[in-house]
């Protein structure tokens, strides 16, 4: 017998959208160390795992966050997750030297998000910020870049609405372009 011991993952994607009205109730730890754990365990290029997490929970803390994206929305997160990537601990392929730093941010964040939408939670990729003040807010080495803010909370809108997507067969080619 061969039964899937998994969880519908398909439903979990479809339930992943951005948020961007969050409720005011703070996000339990135990929620946040979830999310974490999951990115934690995210793939890398050559398992080098040059990520690290800054979670910012304190009001003072976040408000100097918000001077990084100053948008109302974002100021309205209760806890903000600073996804942060290492270039001189990332793995580059030989054949033309790139980098996968990036690349293995995004994987690990994704895992954030989708683990947020699991327990309850809602999150917003953020690129669009001013780096340099967050570099300076979070205190961070030279050698951590600031990748991705990942405003956590409860979205305080519930509505389900299908996001738009390309059709299948616009995305997906078989064997050759």
């Amino acid at each position: 017998m061969n039964e899937n011991k998994y969880p519908d993952l398909l439903a979990l994607v479809k339930a992943r959208k951005s948020v961007r009205a969050f409720a005011p109730a703070k996000v339990e730890r135990a929620k946040l160390e979830y999310m974490l754990e999951a990115a934690r365990l995210a793939p890398s290029a050559v398992n080098f795992q040059p990520w690290c997490f800054v979670v910012v929970r304190e009001a003072e803390q976040l408000k100097a966050l918000y001077e990084c994206y100053p948008r109302e929305w974002f100021a309205a997160a209760p806890a903000c997750i600073v996804v942060c990537g290492n270039h001189e601990a990332s793995w580059k392929r030989a054949s033309d030297g790139k980098d996968f730093c990036d690349v293995d941010v995004a994987i690990a964040t994704e895992h954030l998000a989708l683990a947020a939408v699991e327990q309850g939670l809602g999150t917003c990729w953020v690129c669009n910020f001013d780096v340099a003040r967050c570099r300076e807010v979070l205190n961070l080495p030279p050698s951590w870049e600031p990748v991705v803010l990942l405003p956590v909370g409860y979205p305080a809108d519930t509505t389900e609405t299908e996001r738009k997507r390309k059709p299948f067969n616009d995305v997906v080619k078989w064997e050759r372009f």
